[in-house]
C-alpha cells in the first residue's frame, strides 16, 4: 500500500499510471488513498480524486471498488460538504448511463442483446457449452457480449447509489431521482425481474428507516418535503408496474402507498390520490375483483367531481357511466354462500384490507359492521348523485336490469343499449391523470348480468321451458355458455333450476310461498289493484268534507300559523337547553374519556411490553425448533432420495415423530446397510466380469489366430508388390541419371575453369585477410604487453611506498616508546633527588627550631625542670626525638610561657592546641605570600642565622615539574611533633 504526503501526489501518480496503460494500478492507488484514515478531512482535491476514481471504475467496470470508495467519501463529506458527494454520485451515474448507451448504439440489436432473464445471474454451464458447439458466430453473440455487461454494470450502479443514500436526510432528492431513473431503466428495456428487485430494495429501505429510529442522519417522514419525495417515488413505482403489467407488484405498490399514508397520518394531494385510485381500478379489474373495482371508480368519481374544477360535463358523464357500469358488472349473488367458517374469516379479513385500501371505513365489530356489497354500492350511487351524471343509455340499462320485470323482452331491450354503450369512451381531456375510459370492457359482464336477471325472472313466472325458447330469448350467448352461468347461479343459491337434456327442457324449482321473490310479486300486485280500484271508485265523503271546510279556512290558517310560531319558539328553547346539556355532557365524557384513555394506554403499554417479551421468547424457541425440524426434514429428504434412488422403502414411518437424533441414527444405519449392499454387488459384479472376460477370450482366440494368418498372407503379397515397384523405379531413376550425366558432361571443362578462377580469387582474398588479422593480433599483443608492464610497475611502486610508510610508522612508534621510557627514568631520578633535598631541608629546619628554643629559654632566664640534653644532630634519614613542650591544660598560654614544660612529652592534642580545633595555615602563606617589609626582613634574618644553608630554589619550592607542592606534616610541625612556624624567628613587635 503506497502512502502519499499529499492527496495531489496520489492523483499525479494515478495519471502517470493511466498514461502508461496501467489503469488497475492507478485505481488501486486511488482506492488506498480514499480508504486511508490519514485523509478524513474534506478538501477540494479529494473531490477531483473521486471524479478520477469513478471514471476508472466505470471504464474497468469495477462496481465493488466504486461502492467502497463512495462509502468512504460519504463518511468524509457527510458533515462538511454533502453537495460534493452529490456531484460525485451524479457524475458516476452519468458515466454509467453514457457507457451503456454507447454499447447499445454499437450493438444495434437491443431486444436480442437483452434477452436475459436475470442481469445478476451468471452464465450457466450448459449455455457456455451450447455457445461453443453451436454455429452462432455472428451479430447476436457480439451484441450479447457488448451490451449485457454494460447494462449489468448500470443496474449495479443504481443499486449501489440507492444503498449509499438510503439513510441520508440531506440527499433525499438525489435518492428519489436515482429511484426514478432506475424505474425508467426497467421500463425502457422491459426488465421485469430487476423491477421486482428494485421495489423490494426500496421497500426494505423504508422498513429499516422505521425500525432504526435513532440514526443520526435519518430522514424525517413527518416533514412535508420528505413525505412528498417518498410518495412521488411510490407513485412512479405504481405507474411503471402497471405499464409493465406486473400486477402483483402493482398491488404491493398500492399497499406501500397506503402504509406510507398510515405511517405519517396525512392524506396526499388530490392529484396523487386520483392516480392512486385510477391505478387501483386497473389492478382490481385485472384480478377480477369487480366489487372493489367499482368502489375504486366511485372514489375516483368523488375526487374528480370535488377537486377538479376544469372537469368538463362530457368527461364527468363518462366517469359516472363507468362507475355505474362497474357497479352493474358485480355479480348479483353472494359468493360466500355455503363457505366454511375459515373461508368466511379469510373473506372478512380480505374485505377489511381492501376497504382500507380504498378508504372505506368498516366497523371492527361484526354485528355493526357495514359490509362491502353490491346493494350498498348501488344505494350509494343513487345517494351521491352518480346516476344523475351518467349517460341516458346507462340510466336506461340500470333501470332495465335493476327495476324492471320483463322476463320475455329483457335481453332484446338490453342488446341495443349495449351496442351503443360499447361505442362510448376515449381519453379524458380534462382529467389527464385518469387513463382512457373504454366502456366496452364492461359489455361481457353486463351481458352475463342480463342473462342472470332473465333466468331469475323466468324462474318466478315459469316452471318449465324448452331449451330452444330460452336460446331465442338470450341472443348474447349459446346455450352451453348459459348453462355455465346458470351453474354458478345455482351454486350460490341465486336461482333454482335444472336442465333436462333428454327432454330438452329447463325445470325451474318452486321456492315456496314464503320465498322473497313470490312475496314481492304478490305485494306489487296488491298495490296495483288497490290503485286501480281507487281510480275507478273515488270516495264521496272526501268531497263533502272539503266543502264544509272552505268557509272557515282563513281562521284555521291563522290559528295554525300562531300555533306553529309558538311551537317553533318552544322547540328552539328546547334545542338550546338540549345543546347546553349535550355540551356539558360532552365535556364530562371527554374528561372521563381522557382519563380512561390514559389508564388504557398505560395498561396497553404494559401489556405490549409483556407481549413483546413473550413473543420474543416464543420466537426464539420457535426458531430453534424450526431449525431443528428443518435439519430433520433435510436429513429425511436426503434419506428418502437415497432410498428412492436405490429402490428401497421409506425409512421413516408416517405416524412416527420426527427428531434430529432419530433421523441421524436411521441415516447412519441406512448408510451402513447401503455400503454393505454395495460391497456385495461389487463382489458379484467382479465375479461376473471375470467369467465374461474369460469366455470372451476363449471365443476370440481362434478368431484372432485366423485373422493373424490372413494378415500375414496379405502383407506378404503387399511386400512383393511393393518390392517390384521399388526395383522398377530404381531402374528408371538410374536410366534418367545416366542421361543427365551425358548431358552435363559437355560442360565439365568450363566448370573446371570457372572453379579454378573462383578458388584463386577466394584464396587471394583469404591470404590478404589472414595477413591483416595477424598484423592486428600482433598490435593487440604488443599493446597488452605494454599495459601489463605498466600495471606491474604501478603495483610495485604502490607496494614499495606502502612498505616505506609502514617502516616509518614503526620507527616513529619505537622512538616514542624510547622517549617515554627515558622521560620516565628522568622523572624517577628527579623525584629521588627532590626527596633527598626535602629530607635535608627538614633536618636543617629541626636544627634551627632547636637552636631557637634554646635561645628563647636563655633569654627568658628559665630552664626546663629536667637537665637539658645537648643538641645532637640526628643523622639524615633518622627521625629526631620530639622536643618537650609546655604542657597544655586547655587554657590560653601566652607565647613567652609556651616553652615551659614539665619534662613530659607533649601529646598530639598539646601540639595542635586544646580540642584540636586550631586552624593550621599552609606554610606557603607564611613563607612566600606574606605582605609587608617586616616579614621580608625576618625572612632574611632567619636565612642569615642559618649559616651556609642556601635559600630553596624554585624547583625546591614548586617541585620538579614546576608545580607547587603543598608541605607535608613534617614540614608543618617539625620532627618532634611540636609546632614549628616561620614566624618564630621574627622579632617581637612590642
Amino acid at each position: 500500500m503506497a502512502t502519499f504526503a499529499k492527496p495531489e501526489n496520489a492523483l499525479k501518480r494515478a495519471e502517470e499510471l493511466i498514461n502508461v496503460g496501467q489503469k488497475l494500478d492507478a485505481l488501486q492507488a486511488l482506492h488506498d488513498l480514499i480508504t486511508s484514515k490519514r485523509y478524513r478531512a474534506w478538501q477540494k482535491t479529494l473531490e477531483r480524486i473521486m471524479f478520477k476514481y469513478v471514471e476508472l471504475c466505470v471504464d474497468m467496470r469495477k462496481g465493488r471498488f466504486a461502492k467502497d470508495g463512495l462509502i468512504q467519501y460519504r463518511i468524509v463529506c457527510q458533515q462538511v460538504n454533502v453537495s460534493s458527494l452529490e456531484e460525485v454520485i451524479k457524475h458516476f451515474m452519468h458515466l454509467s448511463t453514457e457507457k451503456a448507451e454507447q454499447a447499445r448504439s454499437q450493438a444495434q440489436a437491443l431486444e436480442e442483446a437483452l434477452d436475459v432473464d436475470d442481469l445478476e445471474a451468471d452464465k450457466r454451464p450448459e449455455d457456455l457449452m451450447l455457445s461453443y458447439v453451436s454455429g452462432e458466430k455472428g451479430k447476436d453473440r457480439s451484441d450479447r457480449e457488448l451490451v449485457t455487461p454494460w447494462f449489468k454494470f448500470l443496474w449495479e450502479t443504481y443499486r449501489t447509489v440507492l444503498e449509499i443514500l438510503r439513510n441520508n436526510s440531506k440527499l433525499e432528492a438525489l435518492y428519489a431521482m436515482t429511484a426514478h431513473r432506475a424505474f425508467q431503466f426497467c421500463k425502457q428495456y422491459k426488465r421485469t425481474t430487476e423491477f421486482r428487485r428494485l421495489c423490494e430494495i426500496i421497500r426494505n429501505h423504508l422498513a429499516n428507516l422505521n425500525k432504526y429510529r435513532d440514526q443520526r442522519d435519518r430522514p424525517d417522514l413527518s416533514a412535508p418535503e420528505s413525505l412528498q419525495l417518498y410518495l412521488d417515488t411510490r407513485f412512479e413505482q405504481l405507474k411503471i408496474a402497471t405499464e409493465l403489467e406486473i400486477w402483483q407488484e402493482a398491488f404491493r405498490s398500492v399497499e406501500d402507498i397506503y402504509g406510507l399514508m398510515c405511517m405519517v397520518k396525512k392524506t396526499p394531494k388530490p392529484s396523487l390520490m386520483v392516480i392512486y385510485y385510477a391505478k387501483l381500478t386497473e389492478v382490481f379489474w385485472i384480478s377480477s375483483s369487480h366489487l372493489y373495482h367499482a368502489y375504486a371508480w366511485l372514489k375516483l368519481f368523488t375526487l374528480q367531481k370535488s377537486f377538479n374544477k376544469n372537469l368538463s360535463q362530457k368527461d364527468l358523464q363518462l366517469i359516472a357511466s363507468s362507475v355505474v357500469l362497474a357497479s352493474l358488472a358485480v355479480a348479483p349473488y353472494n359468493h360466500k354462500w355455503g363457505s366454511s367458517h375459515l373461508q368466511l374469516e379469510n373473506e372478512k379479513d380480505r374485505n377489511l384490507r381492501m376497504a382500507n385500501l380504498i378508504e372505506f371505513n368498516l366497523e371492527p365489530k361484526l354485528e355493526n359492521r357495514e359490509v362491502l356489497s353490491r346493494s350498498s354500492l348501488l344505494s350509494e350511487l343513487v345517494s351521491k348523485g352518480v346516476m344523475a351524471c351518467a349517460s341516458q343509455e346507462v340510466k336506461d340499462l340500470y333501470g332495465l336490469l335493476e327495476n324492471e320485470f320483463l322476463p320475455l323482452d329483457l335481453a332484446a331491450k338490453v342488446q341495443p343499449l349495449l351496442s351503443k354503450i360499447s361505442k362510448l369512451g376515449g381519453k379524458l381531456a380534462s382529467a389527464s391523470s385518469v387513463p382512457g375510459v373504454q366502456l366496452s370492457q364492461y359489455v361481457p359482464a353486463i351481458e352475463k348480468l342480463a342473462t342472470l336477471r332473465l333466468l331469475q325472472q323466468l324462474s318466478q313466472v315459469y316452471q318449465t321451458m324448452t331449451i330452444g325458447s330460452l336460446s331465442q330469448m338470450i341472443p348474447f350467448f349459446d346455450f352451453s355458455t348459459v348453462e355455465k352461468i346458470s351453474v354458478d347461479a345455482v351454486k350460490y343459491n341465486f336461482i333454482a333450476m335444472k336442465v333436462d337434456h333428454m327432454k330438452k327442457k329447463i325445470l325451474f324449482a318452486n321456492q315456496g310461498l314464503e320465498s322473497g321473490g313470490l312475496r314481492d310479486h304478490l305485494t306489487i300486485l296488491a298495490e296495483s289493484l288497490n290503485k286501480a280500484r281507487a281510480m275507478i271508485y273515488p270516495s264521496a265523503e272526501k268531497s263533502s268534507k272539503i266543502g264544509d271546510i272552505l268557509p272557515r279556512l282563513g281562521e284555521i290558517v291563522e290559528k295554525e300559523h300562531k300555533r306553529l310560531l309558538a311551537r317553533k319558539s318552544i322547540i328552539e328553547k328546547r334545542k338550546e337547553e338540549q345543546e347546553r346539556q349535550l355540551l356539558e355532557k360532552e365535556r364530562e365524557e371527554e374528561s372521563r374519556r381522557l382519563k380512561l384513555q390514559k389508564i388504557t394506554e398505560e395498561a396497553e403499554q404494559k401489556r405490549l411490553a409483556a407481549e413483546y417479551e413473550q413473543r420474543k421468547n416464543q420466537r426464539i424457541l420457535r426458531e430453534i425448533e424450526e431449525r431443528e425440524l428443518e435439519e430433520a426434514r433435510a436429513l429425511l429428504e436426503e434419506t428418502e432420495k437415497h432410498s428412492k434412488r436405490k429402490g428401497g422403502k421409506k425409512p421413516i414411518l408416517e405416524g412416527e415423530k420426527l427428531t434430529k437424533q432419530t433421523l441421524m441414527e436411521r441415516a447412519l444405519s441406512e448408510q451402513l446397510r447401503e455400503r454393505q449392499e454395495m460391497e456385495k454387488k461389487l463382489q458379484k459384479l467382479a465375479k461376473t466380469m471375470d467369467y465374461l472376460e474369460r469366455a470372451k477370450r476363449e471365443e476370440a482366440a481362434p478368431l484372432v489366430e485366423a485373422a493373424f494368418q490372413q494378415r500375414v498372407v496379405e502383407e506378404r503379397v503387399l511386400h512383393e508388390r511393393e518390392q517390384q515397384q521399388e526395383v522398377e523405379m530404381s531402374r528408371q531413376r538410374h536410366d534418367g541419371d545416366l542421361r543427365e550425366k551425358n548431358r552435363l558432361s559437355r560442360m565439365l571443362d568450363n566448370k573446371t575453369i570457372f572453379k579454378e578462377r573462383v578458388m584463386n580469387r577466394r584464396q587471394a582474398e583469404f591470404d590478404r585477410r589472414q595477413a591483416e588479422r595477424d598484423h592486428r593480433i600482433n598490435q593487440i599483443i604488443q599493446a597488452r604487453k605494454i599495459e601489463r608492464a605498466a600495471k606491474r610497475k604501478t603495483i610495485f611502486y604502490v607496494m614499495t611506498e606502502e612498505e616505506r610508510l609502514k617502516n616509518l610508522r614503526e620507527e616513529e612508534e619505537a622512538r616514542k616508546l624510547e622517549e617515554a621510557e627515558r622521560r620516565r627514568k628522568e622523572e624517577a631520578e628527579r623525584k629521588a633527588k627532590l626527596d633527598e633535598i626535602a629530607e635535608k631541608q627538614k633536618h636543617r629546619e629541626r636544627e634551627l627550631e632547636e637552636k631557637e628554643r634554646l635561645r628563647r629559654e636563655a633569654l627568658l632566664g628559665r630552664s626546663t625542670d629536667g637537665p637539658s640534653r645537648p643538641f645532637e644532630v640526628p643523622a639524615i634519614g633518622s627521625r629526631p626525638e620530639p622536643v618537650a613542650a609546655a604542657p597544655s591544660s586547655g587554657k590560653y598560654v601566652p607565647r613567652f610561657r609556651r616553652g615551659e614544660s614539665s619534662g613530659q612529652t607533649p601529646t598530639d592534642s598539646d601540639r595542635q592546641g586544646s580540642g584540636g580545633s586550631r586552624q593550621v595555615l599552609p606554610p606557603d602563606s607564611d613563607r612566600w605570600v606574606s605582605s609587608g617589609p617586616r616579614q621580608a626582613s625576618a625572612e632574611s634574618e632567619r636565612w642569615s642565622r642559618a649559616g651556609p644553608r642556601q635559600a630553596p630554589s624554585d624547583s625546591e619550592k614548586w617541585g620538579s615539574g614546576g608545580t607547587r607542592q603543598p608541605p607535608s606534616d613534617t614540614d608543618r610541625w617539625g620532627s618532634g611533633g611540636s609546632r614549628s612556624t616561620w614566624s618564630s624567628s621574627r622579632p617581637r613587635e612590642r
